[in-house]
This record gives structure tokens, C-alpha cells and sequence, in this order.
């Protein structure tokens, strides 16, 4: 597996043509059209040639109303889909149909101006009510509310807080007022409700003395009539109201069919948007347009083939090296390494002169993870959960890629856990202990976690060993494509011999008088190495930081993979753990609940760790000796479509 050869195209065509080419190079889907960063340096490029123009304001207002529309059918008229139904497949003709896409946003229009109706009416439905309830404390009163009193009678309707006594007020105000009298309409937690009558003559002695007790007019000043008539007029009008919301919602929902339609119309838009984001990257001098961008080089004859339908020239090249840094990246996988794509990707993509990390990772990926995992019931769910998601869901993306590094690892997992005798940890020897307390089965076993420990620790730094020495091989290998064996040798090579010589020390092979000779030619290569750029003082302090970092760091990266060990043993432990709690039920049915819920939660908590740790192991102790990271990914031109399948046509 490879970085796919990405050759570099600059292509003329007339403007008059410039639809037509980009439908062809979207049907094609190979073509990443790049911006245009380099004309404007050229005086002469840059008053010839200008932006494209683009109707992608307009078609992105299409996209909105559409998703709009579906998120109203999904609220008003769900329709109801299988849980393993497959997505529709239709041809890239129906896909992009003009006239379905009119139709399509015709309807969506009509949805939203009903939603928008529905949402008018609920506003005044919520006003009505909350007029209706500002009225229900005063039904008591029986006057006009437009009545204002009498010549000589004043009428002042107004609230003070629920914590004023009534006598109190009452007769505070008869004091100040004789010819005032308080009527309690009614009262709730906050406030009473007051009726006033008061002789016109004393109104405002009166009012001064009501202000002391937080007295404040009511807010009913506009309205005419009484109170009762108000409510059943309002009353009435929220009927009406609910009417007409209902009957919008009834309009929506006998459009509930349309879901698929909208779904389909939403894809076509999508892949409009997409085409006129890519006009926005085309230069034009009015009768030509001119662009630049990459193609992938296996499909670059196909291209060449769609470019001869038009009247265009092109040039198709390799890229030099200083656009390396520019160049997209595409990785070529198989089913085994594709998967990975999804821990490169959280990584970093390679550069494009780079190496392509997916398939020197996945076999230590999925390795470590099943030796973490090591149970065989745990693989089998794992197994199961793959192909589900990738068979069944029938998922694209990230999706597909987590289902595929599920069922990778799901194997690796079921491996590991037959060596080490883990079936839900020892759910099958606790179950048959418990219906025969006599029985001794135990499932076969080449090593146990509990009882090997040490041998699994050893063995997972033996990975961990192994792991390093390829990268530090992958390296090697880069460096002297590049010419640079001198940094090969010491960087790399140099601490092999040093390994090596320690190796045939500790055997005693290879000495000369005593002198174990291997590692002292290596410990020469390290001084010579690392001190060669060094100048005076500075080459004994570059030797004493060349061998701390270098043994520090490669033997810390060693002991990292003990984690292998330790979670291969919680794991273990856990599993373990729940099934004794459920065996001291003394019930097979207590033992099988309680181990399904702590083997479950072991589960979840394994997988999310395995995970992490895989990870870590491989982007920081592996990666970290010949990852060149940076690129950026390869997104040409194509068909992407979220609610259907595409059938390919020839054209």
C-alpha cells in the first residue's frame, strides 16, 4: 500500500462550456480544484484573468429550505423506516433531474410557509392565553372595564403584593379618606386584586396613601367591556386559533410522502453546492476559464478521455518538490488496511513524499488491541458488531471504518482470549461450579493472566522492542531513498550495534582480553555521530544529551508497553470480579444477570481503553521514528450524497 501519485493539471476551456465540463468532472470525480493563489502575483495574469462568478449564495438558500423542510416533515410526519432498510438507489440522471429538484423546492416551500403559519399562530395562541390569564384574577368585577366612575365617584382597579394586610390598608386609607371604600376582587400568591371607589375630591390623598402599601395600577386601561365578555371573546379566538394551527399541521402531514423525494432533492443540492463552490476556484477572461488543480494518477486517463469531449487544453504533470507541501494525499488501501484510515486521519495525514503509515500499523494495531481485549466472548460481540455495522447498516465513512477495525480486531481479541482461556473472563467455569459444585472445568489455556503474569510482560515488551526496531528500520530505509545514509547510520544504525553489543556482552560472545568489542565500535559511532555538527565544548555536551536522551528514551518507550500487560490483566480481573459477584447469588439466573451487566460495563470500558491505548502506543512510540505527518486530504470533485446510493453511468 501506497500515497497514490497525484499529477497536476492546468486546463483552458471556453466559458461557454464551463457547466458541461464541470458535470463531466463531477460524474468522473477525480479532479480537487485548487484556489487560485499565483495569478495574482503575475501584473500581467492578474488584469487578464479574474474570479468566476457563482450562483452559490442562492443554491446554499436551496440547501437551507430543503433541510428545513425535512426537519419539519421529521417533527409533524415521521416516517417510519425499517431499522436495517437499505437506502435508495437511483441513477446519477435522477440524482441530478432539474425538474425534480423545481418540484422538490416548491414543495419545501409550501412546508415552511406552513411551519412558518404554525409558529404565527402558537405566538398568538400563547399571547391569547396569557391575556386570558391576566383577566382571571378581576372576573369578579362586573363593571366595564372602559368605566370610569361617576362625576362625583372615581373607579381605580389596581394590585398591591400578597404580604399587605387587607385591614391594615383599610384602614390606613379610611384615616387619610372617609369617603373611600377597598373591595378585595381576589387574590393569588403574589398579589391581591383591588376595586377602589373613592370621591373624586379625595382621589389623590387617597392614591398617596395606597402608594405606602406598593399600590400600582392594573393594566386592563385599553380594554372595554367586562371582564367576562373579554375572557369568552379571547376564549373564542384561541378556538379559532387551534382551528386553523390544526389544520396547518393536517396540510403538513398529508405531505409526510414527500420525505423521499425532499431526501433525494437535498443530495441533488448538495452536489450543486459543490459545484459552484469549485466556480468560485476558476479564473476567467470572459471568454475562457482557466483552472488548476490535481488529479489522481490512476484515473488521470479517464479523465483525458472526458477532457477530448470538449474544446480545452490541458497539461497534466508530476509535481516538483516544492509543491510537495501543496499537493493533496489520497491513500491506497485494501480492505485490511482501510480501516486504519480512521486512526491516521485522528493523527495526521501523511505528507505527500511521506510514507503511507496504515498498512506498517495495522498489524501491531490490531495485535495490541486483541492481546489487550484477550477474551473470546469479547471478540465474538466484537465480530458480531463489525459486520452489523458494515453489512447491515450498510455505513459509509468513519462509520464503515470503525465497523471494519472492529471486526479486525474482534479476531485478533478471539485469538487472544482461546491462548488465554477467557470466555466473558470465567463466566463458563463459574457457571457449570455453580449447577456442579464438584466440577473442575476449566477452559484450555496457553497462559493465564493472573498465573503469567511476568511472562506477559515480558512478552509485551518484546512487541514493544520489535515495534520500535521497525520503525527505526522504516527510518533507515527513508533516509538513504532521500541520500542521507550518514543520518541512517548514526541516528539509527549506530544504536543497533549498540543493542546488538550489549546482547554479546551479556553472553559473552564477540570479546576481545575482556573487551566486549561490538559495543564499544557502536559507542565510538555514537561519540563520532553525535558530536560531528558539534564544535569544541559543545561536542561533550551534545555526547552526554545524545546518550541520556537516547537511553532514556528508548528504553521508556519500551517500558511503555507494559500497558499491554496491565490492561490485558484488568480486563481479566474485572471479568472476573462480576462473575464471583454473581455466583454468590447461588442462582444461576442472579450469576447470569449480574455477570451480563458487569461483563457489559467491562466491555464498554475496555473497548474505549484498548482504543486510547492502541492508539497512544502507536502515534507517539511509533510514529515518532519515521512519521512525516502534514498532508492534506485529497477531496476532488465527486458525487457525495447523504440519503442515497448512486448507480455510475457511462457517458
Amino acid at each position: 500500500m501506497s500515497i497514490v501519485k497525484m499529477k497536476r493539471i492546468r486546463l483552458i476551456a471556453l466559458a461557454g462550456e464551463r457547466d458541461a465540463l464541470l458535470s463531466s468532472l463531477l460524474h468522473v470525480g477525480c479532479v480537487e480544484i485548487s484556489e487560485p493563489t499565483d495569478y495574482a502575483a503575475d501584473e500581467d495574469q492578474a488584469t487578464l484573468l479574474h474570479r468566476d462568478t457563482t450562483d452559490l449564495a442562492k443554491v446554499k438558500g436551496d440547501l437551507v429550505q430543503l433541510t428545513s423542510a425535512l426537519q419539519i416533515l421529521g417533527k409533524y410526519a415521521p416516517q417510519k423506516e425499517g431499522m436495517f432498510a437499505s437506502r435508495r438507489t437511483v441513477s446519477e440522471r435522477e440524482l441530478l433531474d432539474r425538474n425534480m429538484m423545481a418540484d422538490s423546492l416548491e414543495k419545501a416551500q409550501r412546508i415552511n410557509d406552513h411551519a412558518k403559519n404554525i409558529g404565527q399562530l402558537t405566538a398568538r395562541q400563547n399571547r391569547l392565553n396569557a391575556e386570558i390569564l391576566a383577566l382571571r384574577p378581576w372576573e369578579s368585577y362586573e363593571l366595564p372595564l372602559d368605566e370610569k366612575g361617576t362625576r362625583q365617584v372615581s373607579i381605580l382597579l389596581g394590585t398591591v403584593a400578597n404580604s399587605v394586610d387587607i385591614s391594615l390598608l383599610r384602614g390606613t386609607v379610611a384615616e387619610a379618606a372617609e369617603e373611600c371604600e377597598i373591595r378585595l376582587l381576589s387574590s393569588d400568591r403574589e398579589q391581591h386584586y383591588l376595586e377602589v371607589l373613592v370621591h373624586r375630591a379625595q382621589e389623590q390623598t387617597v392614591l398617596e396613601t395606597l402608594r405606602t402599601f406598593g399600590f400600582s395600577f392594573s393594566q386592563l386601561k385599553d380594554m372595554s367591556g367586562t371582564v367576562i365578555s373579554n375572557i369568552h371573546r379571547l376564549e373564542e379566538t384561541l378556538v379559532q386559533t387551534e382551528r386553523e394551527r390544526e389544520q396547518e399541521i393536517t396540510l403538513i402531514t398529508a405531505m409526510g410522502a414527500e420525505t423521499a423525494q425532499l431526501k433525494l432533492c437535498v443530495d441533488c443540492v448538495q452536489q450543486i453546492v459543490a459545484t459552484e463552490s469549485t466556480k468560485e476556484k476558476l479564473l476567467t477572461g470572459g471568454a475562457i476559464i482557466y483552472l488548476d488543480g490535481w488529479v489522481d494518477e490512476p484515473n488521470a486517463d479517464e479523465l483525458e478521455q472526458t477532457l477530448k469531449q470538449f474544446d480545452c487544453a490541458y497539461e497534466l504533470s508530476d509535481p516538483a518538490p516544492e509543491d510537495y507541501p501543496r499537493v493533496p494525499v489520497k491513500l491506497k488501501n485494501n480492505a485490511l488496511t482501510r480501516p486504519l484510515n480512521m486512526v491516521t486521519e485522528m493523527y495526521s495525514l501523511p505528507a505527500y513524499d511521506g510514507v503511507d503509515p496504515n498498512p506498517l500499523m495495522a498489524p501491531f494495531f490490531v495485535t495490541f488491541f486483541g492481546m489487550m481485549m484477550a477474551d473470546m466472548g469479547y471478540g465474538l460481540i466484537m465480530i458480531l458488531g463489525g459486520w452489523f455495522i458494515l453489512n447491515k447498516m450498510k455505513a459509509k465513512g468513519t462509520m464503515a471504518h470503525i465497523g471494519g477495525l472492529g471486526y479486525l480486531c474482534g479476531f485478533s481479541t478471539l485469538v487472544f482470549g482461546a491462548l488465554t482461556g477467557g470466555f466473558f473472563g470465567d463466566f463458563i467455569p463459574q457457571l457449570l461450579k455453580l449447577i456442579n459444585p464438584e466440577s473442575t472445568f476449566a477452559l484450555p489455556a496457553l497462559f493465564t493472566p493472573l498465573d503469567d503474569t511476568i511472562a506477559i510482560l515480558i512478552g509485551s515488551l518484546v512487541l514493544g522492542l520489535i515495534q520500535i526496531i521497525t520503525g527505526m528500520a522504516i527510518s533507515v530505509v527513508r533516509k538513504i531513498q532521500r541520500g542521507d545514509f550518514i543520518d541512517a547510520l548514526f541516528d539509527e544504525i549506530t544504536w543497533w550495534i549498540i543493542l546488538a553489543g550489549i546482547a554479546l556482552a551479556i553472553f559473552g560472545i564477540g570479546t576481545v582480553a575482556g573487551v566486549p568489542v561490538v559495543l564499544v565500535v557502536g559507542g565510538l559511532m555514537l561519540a563520532l555521530g553525535g558530536t560531528r555538527n558539534a564544535k569544541g565544548f559543545g561536542k561533550v555536551t551534545s555526547l552526554v544529551g545524545l546518550v541520556y536522551n537516547g537511553v532514556s528514551g528508548f528504553f521508556s518507550d519500551t517500558f511503555s508497553y507494559a500497558r499491554l500487560m496491565a490492561l490485558m490483566l484488568a480486563g481479566s480481573v474485572i471479568a472476573t470480579v462480576f462473575n464471583t459477584l454473581g455466583s454468590v447469588t447461588g442462582s444461576v439466573i442472579g450469576f447470569v444477570i449480574i455477570s451480563l451487566i458487569g461483563n457489559t460495563l467491562n466491555l464498554v470500558l475496555n473497548l474505549l481503553g484498548c482504543y486510547v491505548h492502541d492508539l497512544r502506543l502507536q502515534c507517539l512510540e511509533y510514529f515518532g521514528r519515521f512519521y512525516q505527518d502534514g498532508g492534506k486530504p485529497f477531496s476532488p470533485l465527486k458525487i457525495q450524497t447523504k440519503y442515497v446510493d448512486i448507480i455510475k453511468e457511462e457517458k
